[in-house]
């Protein structure tokens, strides 16, 4: 069995000929390009249980030569895709067990499934292959375009893989930056052969919502912290294209949980060690997160105040232009967003992460006692307990301000309960987050009102709407009229809060 560590780039194929005649790839590369033709037909039961099993099985014709490859097991971080990997050449395009070669791949599949097996998908495609030495690094770059395709339905393939045959992993995400300043691209989370199963099942891109690890007692903190920080950076990939290019708000949004689920993991980062790569890349996430705020403003503005009034008042020509103008303004947003130089920022933000996350801050001794994984998770969530159960005893004094850093305090711990669930109750777990993530969804109602009121001031503000200035009184009594509603919901929402058990223990 071999460990397959390589990094997967998507590229748009009128990229392809700037990055082939680039003097980089020429000054590192230690022979020349080869070409070929990669011909795969994937293996499955009708019940898909390969897939399921996170497996992948192949025939592969290179040439005149077959291959026979089991993939298995391993994870996607950041683009990089680490597998365990069992290959033997067979003699002709039919799966082979019989053979002295086959006995260890053999045992991951049983002779029950192995009866079952029938193609599902190919992939076809050429590949032009150079070796690099890169930095003491041995990686071979990839150029692949081609095809998957089903009997049904086929999809396109053009990207860049680069495979570390030895080195360290982190020297993927250097070259990667280097190649980042040539042309653009996008980190693929998803390989050719998913690809494949999504074509075969019909899957449709959707947001993605994130989800927390499952965290051990046993795991160390720089573990949980680890894999805390890679899940964060999924989630974000995994919204990314569709904010990009979808209509779909929901994709921005998950974007920005991701973001400030990502904020809470660094700073309990912050508090394992201080590191200046840290720091900086914090504050880059914290500039990311307001760029993004500006726009998702928009969308909840015009989703859950201007359209609704639209529609209750039809033909409203002030309450038209002022829809007009906020489509206007939101466009202006999205468009900053998806601009060639914004796009190549987020790529390059994810790769200085995914740099730092195997680079030597993980590694070295850490100069403080570092606590088990529970305990701290038990200070930090009693912490943040208490910073939230202080400020909710002042509801009736309450400003936007403090109720803005109520809101806030609410999202850190309901983050943090999310992050370290597993380490406790699972039962009383659920009734905790059930009763904040109501108070959560109150506060964040409030919010949207608050923000409502500053958009309507810098929309009155606007030559545009100086006709329509009963528009904007309009909007702004629409949204007064259900503030005190919220407010009594939200006193209700942190006395029933106020009654769930401390899941952590005293």
């Amino acid at each position: 069995m071999a460990v397959e560590t390589e990094l997967k780039l998507r590229i748009a194929p009128e990229q392809l000929a700037r990055l082939k005649r680039h003097p980089l790839l020429k000054a590192h590369q230690v022979a020349r390009p080869t070409t070929g033709r990669l011909y795969n037909i994937y293996f499955d039961t009708p019940k898909l249980e390969l897939h399921k099993s996170a497996m992948a099985l192949r025939l592969r014709r290179a040439g005149r030569q077959w291959l026979q490859t089991l993939k298995g097991g391993g994870s996607v971080k950041a683009g990089m895709h680490q597998r365990n990997e069992w290959e033997i050449p067979v003699s002709r395009a039919v799966l082979d067990f019989s053979s002295p070669q086959a006995a260890e791949l053999g045992k991951h599949l049983p002779q029950p499934l192995r009866k079952k097996l029938q193609p599902v998908f190919i992939t076809d495609f050429s590949r032009i292959s150079r070796m690099l030495n890169w930095q003491g690094a041995q990686i071979e770059l990839c150029i692949d375009r081609g095809e998957v395709r089903t009997e049904q339905r086929s999809t396109p393939i053009c990207e860049l893989e680069l495979e570390l045959k030895s080195g360290e992993p982190c020297q993927l995400f250097e070259l990667a930056l280097e190649l980042l300043e040539i042309v653009p691209f996008e980190l693929e989370a998803v390989s050719k052969a998913e690809h494949g199963y999504r074509l075969l099942t019909g899957y449709a891109d959707r947001p993605v919502k994130g989800d927390a690890p499952g965290i051990a007692k046993n795991d160390t903190l720089a573990d949980a912290l680890q894999a805390l920080i890679w899940s964060c950076l999924l989630h974000l990939q995994g919204n990314l294209r569709g904010a990009m290019t979808s209509d779909d708000a929901e994709y921005l949004h998950q974007m920005r949980v991701a973001l400030r689920r990502l904020r809470v993991v660094l700073r309990m980062a912050e508090k394992f060690s201080a590191d200046e790569s840290l720091s900086a890349l914090g504050g880059e996430i914290a500039a990311l997160c307001v760029a993004l705020g500006r726009t998702r403003e928009w969308d909840v503005f015009i989703a859950q105040t201007v359209q609704p009034i639209c529609a209750r008042m039809a033909g409203h020509a002030g309450l038209q232009a002022l829809l007009a103008i906020s489509e206007r303004q939101r466009a202006a947003c999205y468009a900053g967003l998806r601009g060639a130089k914004q796009a190549r920022e987020l790529q390059r933000l994810i790769l200085r992460f995914a740099l730092w996350m195997n680079g030597e801050y993980w590694r070295s001794p850490q100069k403080t006692t570092v606590p088990p994984v529970q305990d701290f998770a038990t200070r930090r969530l009693r912490k943040l307990a208490k910073q939230f159960a202080q400020t909710g005893r002042q509801l009736d004094t309450l400003d936007d301000k403090r109720l803005h850093a109520l809101r806030i305090l609410a999202k850190k711990l309901r983050y943090s309960a999310e992050f370290f669930a597993a380490l406790y109750d699972k039962q009383k777990t659920a009734a905790f987050l059930s009763a904040l993530s109501e108070v959560q969804e109150v506060l964040g109602q409030i919010n949207d009102v608050a923000v409502a009121h500053r958009l309507l001031d810098e929309l009155a503000a606007l030559p545009e709407l100086a006709t329509h200035r009963e528009a904007v009184a309009l909007a702004k009594g629409w949204i007064a009229h259900g503030l005190s509603r919220q407010l009594a919901a939200l006193r209700k929402a942190v006395r029933r809060f106020a009654k769930q058990a401390e899941f952590w223990g005293s």
